[in-house]
């Protein structure tokens, strides 16, 4: 027993020390060009006919209109990341043999790269590389975000499409929380260019925390949300921040992992095409 929790140790200080080396190159700060010129700033959503469609499905842009300044309290700022370190880490551990299998499927299915990493807005509005398991073939348009594919179901594998219903492509993300970008919990991390979310987000303070791999919004409704809806669930949650909330984040997260029929291909943006339609 005491042979197996110093092998525990071992690897738990292996992950941190590789995690410290890994965290500068995981979020945007080296080159000032892919850096958000709005971190840390409060905005306001723009609405602009004449720009291009961004992945919302809306046209505009952001305008500051000031800074915001956020004080983490004692659960935010001490309990909740050393939850996160905890469940990270055995999460990492435990599921390591499920991470190894879907790794093997998805190259067996479509050989190439296990995963790949998205540019999402994080605390702050920090840009940051979220990672995820690679459900589209390789064949796809690399030059166009999936809301902007022709019919984007036909680039999925099926391998991608087993791990999108259940969730499990997100599941890379557990490192992505052991290394300080996310949360176990909170508001699901936006793209870059979600820029209305952003907004609306602002108005409830959501941008203020680290984002998460489930939150309030996930379990209540998710893709099929409109974005003031979603941004209004991210602000309750802010404003119940705490223990008890967190634990009733995670337990009704549970059921997505049987299959979730709220996820939408394309996201936001086509949710807003459909129903124009």
């Amino acid at each position: 027993m005491l042979t197996f929790l110093y092998v525990v140790l071992f690897i738990f200080f292996v992950l941190m020390i590789i995690g410290i080396i890994c965290k500068p190159a995981s979020v945007y700060r080296g080159n000032q060009s892919e850096q958000n010129p709005m971190e840390g700033k409060e905005v306001l959503f723009v609405e602009n006919q004449e720009e291009p469609e961004n992945a919302d499905g809306v046209r505009g842009h952001l305008e500051a209109i000031g800074i915001r300044s956020h004080s983490a309290g004692m659960y935010e700022g001490g309990v909740k990341r050393a939850l996160d370190v905890i469940l990270s880490f055995f999460g990492l551990l435990i599921l390591s043999p499920i991470l190894l299998g879907i790794s093997i499927a998805i190259v067996i299915d479509d050989p190439g790269p296990v995963m790949f990493t998205q540019k999402r807005t994080g605390k702050n509005k920090q840009y940051f590389k979220l990672h995820k398991f690679r459900s589209m073939k390789m064949c796809t348009p690399h030059d166009k975000p999936t809301h902007m594919l022709e019919n984007p179901e036909q680039y999925i594998t099926k391998v991608g499409r087993f791990i999108r219903a259940h969730s499990l492509d997100e599941l890379p993300q557990i490192w992505d929380i052991f290394i300080g970008n996310m949360s176990v919990i909170g508001p699901r991390p936006g793209l870059w260019n979600q820029d209305l979310l952003t907004a609306e987000r602002d108005k409830y303070g959501a941008n203020d925390i680290k984002p998460g791999l489930t939150g309030w919004a996930q379990i209540n409704g998710r893709d099929e949300l409109e974005i003031p809806v979603k941004a209004k669930l991210d602000g309750d949650y802010i404003k119940n921040l705490g223990f008890k909330m967190d634990i009733k984040c995670f337990l009704g997260s549970i059921g997505v992992f049987g299959g979730d029929k709220s996820v939408v291909e394309g996201g936001t943006g086509e949710i807003h095409k459909r129903g124009t339609k």
